[in-house]
């Protein structure tokens, strides 16, 4: 006999046991699943997908390029100032408070010099003379360019360079020859020392052309010959028009301090005290400016993307009812479907955001190349940029995904 809490199936193989049914237990999803599903769509769609990829792709490769390129920039203008120095002033001569234009005296490179912190101090000065490719040329063709005097360690203390030729020294800065800045031997047609140019009525040799000056860009423009010639030649007075001084960094500003009084005592109003790497700074400065700028740029060109994706998803749900409804026919839940839109919407930005990472990133390197910087293009960018684009991707997938999990099996089936 059987037991009476027992009883035997209808073919009587095995036993049945009584009471409640057995529950079903809901089958879950692998990730794996998930992805395949979730790439099911963009398979299907590819043309859509590249489109909408493409608005992502954009505004990442927006971001990742001018954080690139403005750290680049900067990295390139840091390697200038350090090569140059930052520990240069220049003194130039003003007006008084009449208006009359004020003279440096002729022994004020001296009198920088004995301020305790410095190391280097020299001087150019402003010569009135009409400068001419030839005599032949007529005078009132000016070829905007202008004359001054410069000591002979000049070079030194700026930190340039002659391209071409030599600079003056000893011997040549007593004689009619000149130094061309890089832009004024463009103006005159100068491509080689050697050739000969009209000061005045004075024939000058043209013994080199420098390097463009960064620090001192105004001296790209002028013919420089020594002072002696100066006086000699041209009759220069002898009064300096503007000094350069060097000191140590951390003097800097206590050497600012005292240098209008020093090179013109009880005047010290009529002088102007300036340092040329600020100029640079102001650059850097500029350039922050104008990357905070196209960073914002980037995001709304983000934020089109996403729209696209947005809208790229509505019309997906709206295209797929039928296979939304086979699915929540033969048992997909209602969650397993949002997983599935929502992947599929995370898939199309990650694959945006990836491709203008690396598009960004590429633009970085070439642009560098050819301004000769050196590429940074940093790690952070790159991943603030992916990270923003699955957020765009969750935004933008939420309301799809939503929407077709309520769709009900019955109406989804029916749909045409």
């Amino acid at each position: 006999m059987s037991s009476p809490d027992r009883q035997t199936d209808p073919a009587g193989l095995r036993p049945a046991a009584t009471g409640r049914p057995p529950r079903l237990r809901s089958s879950r999803l692998s990730p794996r699943d998930v992805l395949s599903l979730g790439a099911v769509g963009l398979r299907a769609r590819r043309a859509r997908v590249v489109l909408s990829a493409l608005g992502i792709a954009i505004g990442i490769a927006t971001m990742v390029a001018v954080v690139g390129l403005s750290l680049s920039s900067k990295s390139d203008l840091m390697a200038r100032l350090d090569r140059l120095g930052t520990n240069l002033l220049t003194v130039e001569a003003g007006k008084d408070s009449l208006g009359q234009e004020v003279k440096l005296p002729k022994s004020a490179v001296a009198m920088v010099e004995r301020i305790g912190p410095v190391q280097h101090a020299t001087a150019t000065a402003d010569v009135d003379a009409r400068i001419r490719r030839s005599d032949v040329v007529p005078e009132e063709r000016a070829a905007g360019v202008t004359a001054q005097a410069a000591r002979t360690d000049l070079l030194t203390a700026l930190n340039a360079e002659v391209a071409r030729g030599t600079w003056l020294n000893r011997v040549n800065e007593r004689l009619p020859v000149t130094v061309l800045g890089s832009i004024a031997a463009q103006r005159l047609g100068v491509t080689r020392p050697g050739e000969m140019i009209t000061i005045n009525d004075e024939h000058v040799v043209v013994v080199g052309i420098l390097r463009p000056v960064e620090l001192v860009p105004t001296l790209d423009r002028v013919a420089m010959i020594g002072f002696p010639a100066a006086e000699k030649y041209f009759r220069f007075d002898g009064h300096p028009s503007m000094i350069f001084e060097r000191s140590p960094d951390v003097t800097v500003e206590d050497v600012r301090a005292v240098l209008a009084r020093t090179v013109s005592p009880g005047a010290e109003s009529s002088v102007k005290v300036s340092r040329p790497s600020d100029a640079l700074a102001a650059k850097a400065a500029t350039d922050k400016g104008l990357t905070s700028l196209m960073l914002g740029l980037g995001a709304v060109a983000l934020l089109v993307g996403g729209v696209g994706v947005a809208n790229t998803m509505v019309v997906s749900v709206l295209e797929r009812r039928q296979e939304i409804g086979l699915r929540r026919a033969i048992g997909a839940t209602k969650g397993a479907i949002r997983l599935q839109f929502l992947t599929e919407s995370l898939l199309l930005s990650a694959l945006g955001g990836a491709t203008g990472a690396v598009l960004g990133a590429a633009a970085t390197a070439g642009f560098a190349l050819t301004q000769g910087w050196t590429a940074v293009v940093p790690t952070w960018s790159m991943a603030v940029g992916f990270a923003a684009t699955l957020l765009i991707g969750v935004l933008a997938g939420l309301y799809p995904a939503v929407r077709a999990s309520r769709l009900h099996p019955t109406v989804a089936l029916n749909a045409t």
